[in-house]
């Protein structure tokens, strides 16, 4: 595979090269693993929500604070 330069794309290209990819990855029977971390991350956050310290909302909540 060639490396291109993506400063070199127009925006159309970059989105391009992207669906491109992205495509690639769907079509592939290999899934990928997560990183270590990230289950580390998702415990903390049900720890957080089990103590009472977080919780849910909505999308539409939350492009309501992220208006503010």
């Amino acid at each position: 595979m060639n490396r291109v330069d993506a400063k070199k794309m127009t925006p159309t290209e970059r989105v391009l090269a992207m669906e491109t990819l992205w495509e690639s990855m769907c079509s592939e029977d290999n899934e990928l693993e997560s990183p270590n971390w990230h289950e580390d991350i998702l415990e903390a956050r049900r720890q957080k929500i089990a103590r009472g310290d977080g919780g849910y909302f909505t999308l539409q909540q939350l492009k309501e604070q992220l208006a503010r």
